[in-house]
């Protein structure tokens, strides 16, 4: 029992250790871990952030990758480099865009008018003007027959062909059909469509009419959304039905069973009854995080808990990823334990305690990547 536990726990401790964020310090690059202290000291003029424990560094005027470590595992042979990806990573070599995998060897990838980043497992692929799809073996898992295929997100992507709009997963089959002339996400089998001049819910590939909305934004991690009808927001649930009658000018998602609203000029809380929770007092607010903190901002932003108690004070500049961010999923705020913040014009990381992690300040700080 001693020996399985000292296993998890050093497995946990090998897992939060990957964990790196880019700093820029004295004009050189380097990457922080969880606990504040530099993991690979600031020696790089430029680098790029860690994905699947690979970051991207440039060596006179050539890109290779370090491990976490610090330790050169591919060469500094391009002229540029994108983010790993289901084990692939674009690389920039003569004038050439190519795909290579972990070991910098270059891969034979499916002809492709342009070569795209993959996601999830999948690359885009081009031909004339239709798209389809590879996969991490450079296969080719559907032919080019989309004229659009948008990113994939949780494992289906929005696609388009003559003007209608529908839904596929990561093998190519339909799982809702191209008829409609606009569409959401695709959350639990259910997405929001525009048919005709009607919107709605399409629930297992049927389609069910939201009463009097006009216009509905994408489910994220709760089963409501937002959606309009006569000029004022409400919520709609996963059948399609009014939960929260539309009375708002404005409102962001909910999350931890609460949402921003804006009453008048100011923005508070309600929670899944409509009620308001947590009084309208703020200039703006962002939804909550996983971590149960929210940003919100008279001049500048602080964080609120969930019940609404100002944890720390406002008076720093949030924004979603960094300037070398690649994640779609990247949110203002606390994100596993830390936030990213602005103070005056350095960067640094807020633990939900207020204090600074590793009470450092620098030019500029990356969100934490594996």
């Amino acid at each position: 029992m001693k020996k399985l536990i000292f296993l998890l726990v050093m497995t946990l401790q090998f897992s939060y250790a990957q964990e790196l964020a880019l700093v820029r310090k004295e004009g050189l690059f380097g990457y922080i871990s969880k606990d504040g202290s530099f993991a690979i000291k600031c020696k790089f003029k430029n680098a790029k952030n860690f994905s699947e424990g690979l970051a991207a560094f440039e060596d006179n005027k050539k890109w290779g990758f370090i491990n976490t470590k610090g330790e050169v595992v591919i060469s500094s042979n391009f002229d540029d480099v994108k983010y790993f990806n289901s084990g692939v990573c674009i690389v920039l070599q003569n004038k050439k865009w190519s795909y290579i995998n972990k070991k910098g060897e270059v891969l034979n990838a499916p002809a492709s008018d342009k070569v795209y980043d993959f996601e999830s497992g999948v690359a885009f692929i081009k031909q004339g003007k239709k798209a389809g799809l590879i996969n991490s073996k450079m296969e080719v898992i559907l032919e080019p027959k989309y004229d659009v295929i948008k990113s994939f997100e949780n494992g289906f992507a929005r696609v388009r062909n003559n003007d209608r709009w529908g839904i596929i997963d990561k093998t190519g089959k339909v799982v809702v059909d191209i008829i409609y002339d606009e569409i959401g996400n695709y959350y639990k089998n259910t997405t929001w469509v525009k048919n005709g001049a009607v919107f709605g819910l399409v629930v297992n590939n049927k389609f069910t009419v939201i009463e009097g909305a006009d216009k509905v934004w994408d489910f994220l991690s709760q089963d409501i959304t937002y959606a309009r009808k006569n000029d004022k927001v409400g919520f709609v649930d996963l059948k399609g039905k009014w939960v929260i009658e539309p009375k708002f000018d404005k409102v962001k998602a909910f999350s931890k069973g609460l949402a921003p609203v804006l009453v008048g000029k100011k923005w508070g809380f309600i929670n899944l009854k409509g009620e308001i929770v947590i009084e309208p007092v703020y200039a703006d607010a962002e939804v909550f995080s996983a971590d149960g903190f929210a940003p919100v901002k008279e001049n500048n932003w602080g964080f609120i808990n969930e019940k609404g108690k100002l944890v720390i004070p406002t008076q720093y500049g949030i924004t979603a990823g960094g300037i070398f961010s690649l994640f779609k999923e990247d949110e203002k705020g606390f994100v596993n334990g830390v936030a990213r913040v602005k103070n005056e014009d350095k960067w640094g990381f807020l633990k939900p305690d207020g204090t600074v992690l590793g009470n450092q300040w620098f030019e500029n700080a990356e969100p934490f990547q594996k």
